[in-house]
């Protein structure tokens, strides 16, 4: 089995962390895909994928504060649009996570949850997911 489905989403802030975790396994429920792998990936340069923590808020902002210092905007940048800082932050982060599905859901951790990450807002966004391996579910 293999099906390919997805989502937009819109940001609102220059860097913005949106957990789309529901979304994703929505599209895995609705596909009856038993056991196999998910690939999420987003089509896009100034935006990335990850999973991390989903319980303290102040997470997301807390990575986002690193990566704000390893790739902080910079008058040296030669980037036409200005938006060096935020493709410097996607290359770092990545655009896409291969997933387990088991028993027809998302293999995560307690904590784990599927972040979209905006480093170049606000715009609107897709994301796609891929979807390989065996069902229905029992």
């Amino acid at each position: 089995m293999t099906s390919l489905a997805g989502f937009s989403l819109r940001s609102t802030r220059t860097h913005e962390w949106i957990l789309i975790t529901s979304h994703v396994q929505r599209i895995v429920a609705a596909s009856g895909l038993s056991e196999g792998i998910c690939v999420v990936f987003v089509p896009h340069t100034t935006a990335a994928l990850t999973l991390n923590e989903n319980a303290d808020p102040q997470v997301p902002q807390d990575v986002q504060f690193a990566l704000n210092a390893i790739s902080p905007d910079r008058l040296e940048f030669r980037h036409a649009e200005g938006n060096s800082a935020a493709h410097t932050q996607t290359s770092l982060v990545g655009s896409s996570l291969t997933l387990i599905v088991t028993q027809g859901a998302l293999l995560l951790g307690t904590w784990q949850g599927i972040w979209f990450n905006e480093y170049d807002g606000p715009r609107t966004r897709k994301v796609h997911v891929r979807l390989l391996g065996e069902g229905p579910c029992p």
